[in-house]
């Protein structure tokens, strides 16, 4: 999943005790902020595997400190302290650290079996990357169902508060068209380094028009 990572975030953005929306799109990746960076780094390994599942190529072998459930309680559990250390309480710090944990969650509905408890065998995953037809929908109503969810929950609070939603609606539609159409590569191999800097970068623009939303718009 990609986009449909952000229904929790969306969901959790409507109480009043809860993070901000752009911090919630932090956490909703987290887990996958910190692999992409351990990709760059070498910490966590990645390669390429045409076939690997129908939806793309990865063959994700090696991530025990990201895609681990032990590995996104502890993330979780980071989030939430830095919640409180940033000036925020621990209900808000919980909140946000649930929706990281919920990242592995979703993640064990499309990934073919490579997520751990923790980091080692036996490995889980029900494999709905190989099941385009019920995935794409399924994802799709995860991310623009928790997309109208939380704007049927808040108000504008001036002109830029009708169209923030929109933005952040094409932009994630453009980026999931893009993470779908990308062509396999036609050879196995190491993931080109390229792969972790543009995951990053995707993730930074959603965070940044999550966070001009939530400047525009508030609590009904």
């Amino acid at each position: 999943m990609f986009i449909g990572h952000y229904a929790p975030a969306f969901a959790a953005a409507t109480s009043p005790k809860s993070p901000r929306l752009g911090a919630l799109f932090v956490a909703a990746q987290l887990v996958d902020i910190a692999f992409f960076s351990f990709l760059i780094l070498g910490v966590e390994k990645m390669r390429m595997l045409p076939g690997a599942t129908v939806m793309n190529a990865m063959d994700l072998y090696d991530m025990p400190w990201t895609h681990s459930l032990a590995g996104a309680i502890g993330w979780g559990a980071l989030f939430a302290i830095a919640v409180k250390m940033l000036g925020g309480s621990w209900t808000a710090g919980a909140i946000g650290g649930a929706v990281v944990v919920s990242h592995w969650l979703i993640d064990l509905l499309v990934h073919r079996p490579d997520l751990t408890l923790a980091g080692s065998p036996p490995k889980f995953g029900l494999g709905l990357w190989n099941h385009p037809w019920i995935e794409i929908p399924l994802e799709l109503g995860f991310a623009f169902g928790g997309l109208w969810f939380f704007v049927s929950r808040t108000c504008a609070t001036g002109a830029m508060g009708k169209w923030s939603p929109w933005a952040l609606a094409i932009g994630m539609a453009a980026l999931q068209a893009v993470n779908w159409t990308t062509p396999q590569p036609s050879e196995a191999g190491p993931a080109p380094a390229s792969t972790g800097w543009l995951g990053l970068f995707a993730y930074a623009v959603l965070a940044a028009l999550a966070w001009w939303v939530a400047r525009t718009r508030c609590l009904a």
